[in-house]
């Protein structure tokens, strides 16, 4: 596909949104975006493809969501979401809400009610969004009453919740650290609320206590915690397991920060609680599957190959692989399936995976850099597509 055609395409999206993608971009070298083409923003837009949400409607349709960033968007003023709707299982997709104010988000679905939650900007307020007709409308976070949580710098990203002894938990990160201090502004804590209370509503949330950035972890290798997972252990004790900044070594980690049952406590022990994580370095979502009785993860590893050629790189910026993963105890992993590849760790890139259980199958959509029959994506971190993706039968992988 030609510049042209991208160009004519981007035009069409942006006029005619409730028009199915049914794109399939094509670079010079004939390599095909991988998965069914969701959105596509190109490089030199300035506005890069971020922070993918999926959820499953009641009535089997699929809603997915994606941000803009990028230093020709919106993200530090008022950031820029769109909601895009699939009644073909994913093949293909069409634009059906456009959200101003609304960043680094995820969908669910909960006590009948379809919800955004996330923050309003870059380091915004975290508020939540619901909608009453199928994700084309959303309301207004004025207040402490109608979606607005808690008023500050916050980060977080489409992670997921959990319910768990009556309570419906959500990781956050507080981001009222040293400014423009990547990382190190980041303090780890823990949102709940009661299943049965209104999501809406601020005073209904328990927030646990934070736990700082401290630079003498990893005996001084620690660059941050963000984007953690809120995960019930096989002891039944609710944890929140964070992407972990060490850039010091292509071997990565994450952190598993404890929270007390009643939700107000967090707690971490730098000598025990960083563990051994394939592509911990990179957002990843952990969920436990109880068929399997085991947790899966799809995960920006690093194959060895890759490892042996990139030594000395930040294990952050490589993000060419992403695998399926299993645990019986959260701490050990086994590779079970490569899912995405390219040979190219520059310009190419599948991250910020958020995925699904679906019966037998798993549903995903990566935050994709790719050709583009232009220029192709800015960098791999900078993506120019959000795309879907099935593994079907997972379990017998």
């Amino acid at each position: 596909m030609n510049l042209t055609v991208i160009n004519k395409f981007a035009l069409a999206l942006s006029w005619f949104l409730m028009l199915p993608v049914t794109i399939s971009a094509q670079g010079s070298d004939g390599a095909k975006v991988p998965g069914s083409i969701v959105a596509y923003s190109p490089a030199a837009s300035g506005q890069y493809i971020g922070s993918p949400s999926i959820v499953v409607m009641p009535d089997g349709s699929y809603l997915a969501s994606h941000d803009f960033f990028g230093p020709k968007s919106t993200e530090h003023v008022s950031a820029v979401s769109r909601i895009y709707k699939s009644a073909d299982k994913g093949k293909t997709w069409r634009q059906i809400a456009e959200i101003n104010g609304q960043f680094w988000s995820k969908l669910f679905f909960h006590q009948g009610n379809l919800y955004l939650f996330g923050t309003n900007r870059h380091h915004g307020n975290t508020i939540i969004r619901k909608s009453i007709d199928g994700g084309r409308s959303w309301t207004q976070p004025t207040d402490a009453s109608h979606g607005l949580l808690k008023a500050g710098e916050y980060h977080c990203a489409p992670m997921p919740f959990v319910e768990h002894k009556g309570r419906l938990w959500r990781t956050m990160e507080d981001a009222a650290g040293p400014p423009k201090q990547w990382g190190k502004r980041y303090s780890a804590f823990m949102m709940s609320i009661p299943v049965n209370a209104d999501p809406m509503i601020a005073s209904n949330w328990t927030s646990s206590s934070i736990v700082r950035f401290d630079s003498t972890f990893l005996n001084g290798h620690f660059g941050g915690w963000l984007e953690g997972n809120a995960v019930v252990t096989p002891e039944g004790t609710l944890v929140d397991i964070l992407r972990v900044d060490d850039r010091s070594t292509l071997e990565e980690k994450a952190a598993i920060v404890r929270i007390s049952g009643d939700g107000t406590t967090a707690s971490f022990d730098p000598e025990k609680d960083f563990i051994k994580f394939p592509g911990g370095s990179k957002k990843f979502t952990i969920r436990y599957d109880p068929k399997s009785k085991l947790y899966w993860t799809i995960a920006n590893y690093i194959p060895d190959e890759v490892k042996a050629a990139n030594q000395g790189k930040s294990p952050a910026g490589i993000r060419n692989t992403q695998g399926l993963f299993s645990s019986k105890d959260l701490v050990s992993w086994d590779f079970r399936k490569k899912l995405l590849s390219h040979p190219d760790v520059i310009k190419h890139g599948f991250q910020y995976v958020d995925w699904l259980f679906e019966d037998k199958d798993i549903i995903f959509l990566s935050r994709t850099a790719f050709d583009d029959g232009s220029d192709g994506a800015h960098n791999n971190h900078d993506a120019n597509f959000l795309t879907f993706h099935r593994i079907k039968n997972f379990r017998k992988n």
